[in-house]
């Protein structure tokens, strides 16, 4: 396997990090590539397939950080080669999982980054490839005690994370990632 990761995964909150390392990883001409995981309520996936630049969600991300009901000027989509859209409850599910391997908590941005990263991981198993993928743990988790990680919080909200932290642990257990 070459020493240089095969997948770069980062979430987008202006576009900012996703645009210097995807420029970076284009200048050097590295053969690595470059996923932007989404939340849900974000504009940018939707901007990315559409190229329509004047996209406007009329409700904000749930995860603190990332995504935008807008546009913004300093997301690029012709240096990222896959967009992947990832349900806030997928997010939140991802904290808690990898708090139990981490014996750490991180924030929704961290949970949005893994859970893209997983799915990929999963798509190299199947295709039986080696290669490293990299992400960002972004931010600690110890802010988010009374809402991500807060399970009345979760149900106020309409957030059932127990199907994601079903397909987390299979992924886990058998590297095969099955979105529900």
């Amino acid at each position: 396997a070459s020493p240089l990761p095969r997948w770069i995964v980062v979430s987008a909150g202006t576009g900012g990090t996703s645009a210097t390392i995807g420029r970076y990883i284009r200048y050097q001409r590295y053969p690595t590539l470059l996923c932007v995981a989404d939340p849900e309520h974000s504009v940018f996936t939707d901007y990315y397939n559409s190229g329509d630049k004047t996209l406007v969600s009329d409700k904000g991300s749930m995860i603190e950080g990332i995504g935008r009901p807008r546009v913004e000027p300093s997301f690029i989509p012709t240096i990222v080669d896959k967009m992947m859209k990832v349900p806030d409850a997928a997010s939140y599910a991802t904290i808690r999982f990898m708090q139990k391997l981490l014996n750490r908590r991180c924030g929704g941005s961290t949970g949005t980054n893994l859970y893209a990263a997983f799915q990929i991981i999963s798509e190299l198993n199947a295709r039986q490839e080696k290669a490293s993928v990299v992400s960002i743990i972004c931010d600690a988790g110890e802010r988010y005690l009374d809402t991500y990680y807060n399970d009345n919080w979760l149900a106020a909200n309409g957030f059932d994370i127990g199907p994601y932290l079903k397909t987390l642990e299979t992924f886990y257990q058998t590297g095969v990632f099955e979105a529900p």
